[in-house]
């Protein structure tokens, strides 16, 4: 089924801590920008922390006495103490998974319900994975589900063989990273399964091209580096900023539903949604499909 979600989500993993410490204050405060900002779809796992991104998420949540937001979050690795997780895709792992993450997140039910990073147990979401999750879906403990991943291929493979709702793919459908065109983005437009694009940013390049600055979870290389800063300059040239076209990129595929960004400040969430809104003139996608930024076929339409 085609899943409806609001078109901009916060990433909690930077509030688990991801590279850096974050306070419980910015913490909350981050949340609370989001949905003071109109970014009422959040995305967190039990990987984010250790179990922190959705205990602060649940508490931020709760006190902000709005009306109920979108929360999705994943299964398939269960924590254990000492910093461990083990894969457990059996239905008994998974709902112990998803029951903890209920407890820490405040709430009798999640709105969508991803296995988290699958890849290499296709025999095991075969066998009991997603049959699990189907009825964990059937139960109501779901609305959604579907698959959260970080590569294109077996995540394609996945939406081929079952009915997925839903997916997330990280990293993947950026303005330097276009694998999510080549197999799955057609296959979910035929199938009418919904995308989640993370990772807009790639681990923060996009955001700021400088010396040093992150590129899939590493050091980003020299030519990487000075292709992001070619961009920049592009966008600059257009009055744009590249945050701005870095978060909307993805929109210019019918399948991407919904953009979520990580931020670990208050700050980084107004600063994401003012990109967001910023009017992006037809000729920039222009002039970025000249230089290979965006792929020419997304401005056919």
């Amino acid at each position: 089924m085609t899943v409806v979600l609001p078109r901009l989500g916060l990433g909690t993993a930077p509030i688990g801590n991801l590279f850096r410490d974050v306070t419980e204050r910015d913490a909350a405060d981050t949340v609370a920008a989001a949905a003071a900002e109109g970014m009422t779809y959040f995305d967190t796992a039990p990987r984010y922390g250790h179990g922190l991104a959705e205990e602060r998420l649940g508490r931020a949540v709760e006190g902000l006495g709005r009306a109920a937001p979108v929360i999705s979050t994943k299964a398939g690795w269960l924590l254990r103490p000492g910093e461990r997780v083990v894969t457990d895709w059996t239905e008994r792992g998974l709902r112990e998974s998803l029951e903890s993450s209920l407890g820490r997140l405040r709430r009798p039910s999640v709105d969508v319900l991803f296995l988290h990073d699958p890849d290499d147990f296709p025999g095991e979401v075969r066998r009991t994975g997603f049959p699990a999750a189907r009825r964990i879906r059937e139960e109501g403990l779901a609305g959604a589900i579907g698959f959260g991943m970080n590569h294109c291929e077996p995540l394609a493979a996945y939406v081929a063989e079952f009915d997925v709702d839903v997916v997330l793919i990280a990293g993947r459908f950026s303005l330097l990273d276009h694998d999510a065109l080549t197999t799955l983005l057609p296959l979910c437009a035929k199938t009418g399964t919904t995308v989640v694009v993370g990772g807009v940013f790639n681990t923060g390049l996009l955001a700021d091209p400088r010396p040093g600055a992150m590129f899939h979870y590493r050091q980003a290389p020299a030519e990487v580096l000075a292709r992001a800063r070619r961009c920049g300059e592009i966008c600059a040239g257009f009055g744009v900023p590249l945050a701005a076209a870095a978060i909307q990129f993805p929109y210019l595929h019918p399948a991407v539903g919904s953009v979520v960004v990580g931020c670990r400040s208050a700050a980084e969430v107004r600063a994401n949604a003012a990109a967001a809104r910023t009017e992006i003139p037809p000729e920039l996608w222009h002039r970025l499909a000249e230089e290979g930024f965006v792929p020419p076929e997304l401005l056919e339409a």
